[in-house]
């Protein structure tokens, strides 16, 4: 496996799309610190960017890489190689040098503006930690999609559907069942809701650790509220962590069972 993932993440080394991406946060970095005038404003508006984009690449950059490779897939697959160790390492490939041009395109900005002797380094890492975890759990999401779809335009439209349905149609249903059943006590309801969008509870973990009562929004007043900002941030942490735990593991099992 691991010889697999060195190779998938050299191959999208040598991509230009890898470039583009770690480019576009460069950008994105600089500008969002020239725009500014503070470090914290500047990681609150990268916030709002990173949750939303960061889970549209994972998907689309897991999807491609695997119907890209799908003819070397079909040569290693003649090999005496496990199925699971050729799939897992691709994932791992392709999520590893997603998180690292995210890691070291919006760090160097950071650094070089003066992160280290700021007080904001931890939110700073907060922000980096809750970008890589979604780039694993959409890449393996979006890597399971494609394995369960042979043609390549149903894999794409359901990887991006998925991706749609967490990022904005998800809120939309929730707001809605909000407003709807107003009279009912909905906090339970709210809390168990915000458990199954990782994207819900990736902003909701950010603007906990950012201490920010006003955007918190009625399920983030509700972490803060049962649990407090330190419980709060853990349990959501410890939540996102089986978000990415269950895509790697569907995988596995998946990949031992399709018939190629």
């Amino acid at each position: 496996m691991l010889k697999i993932l060195k190779y998938s993440f050299y191959d999208l080394m040598r991509s230009s799309w890898s470039y583009v991406y770690l480019l576009f946060y460069l950008l994105l970095g600089f500008v969002m610190l020239f725009l500014s005038p503070s470090l914290s404003k500047a990681i609150l508006t990268l916030m709002n960017v990173i949750i939303m984009l960061v889970p549209l690449i994972g998907t689309v950059f897991g999807v491609m890489y695997y119907y890209s490779s799908r003819e070397f897939t079909e040569l290693l697959l003649a090999l005496p190689v496990k199925r699971s160790s050729i799939f897992l390492g691709q994932f791992f490939g392709v999520a590893i040098s997603l998180s690292l041009s995210l890691i070291i395109g919006l760090g160097l900005p950071f650094v070089i503006y003066g992160l280290f002797q700021s007080s904001d380094i931890w939110q700073f890492g907060m922000l980096l930690l809750l970008g890589t975890l979604l780039t694993f759990i959409f890449t393996g999401i979006s890597y399971n999609i494609a394995l369960a779809n042979e043609n390549r335009i149903k894999g794409f439209g359901y990887a991006i559907l998925v991706w749609l349905f967490l990022a904005v149609i998800y809120d939309g249903i929730f707001l809605i069942s909000l407003m709807y059943f107003s009279d009912y006590p909905l906090d339970k309801f709210s809390l168990i809701a915000s458990i199954f969008n990782p994207i819900d509870l990736s902003r909701i973990m950010m603007l906990l650790k950012l201490d920010i009562s006003a955007l918190l929004g009625y399920t983030g007043a509700l972490f803060k509220k049962f649990f407090s900002n330190y419980w709060g941030s853990l349990i959501a942490l410890g939540l996102l962590f089986v978000w990415v735990i269950t895509p790697i593991f569907i995988l596995r099992r998946q990949s031992t069972k399709k018939d190629f």
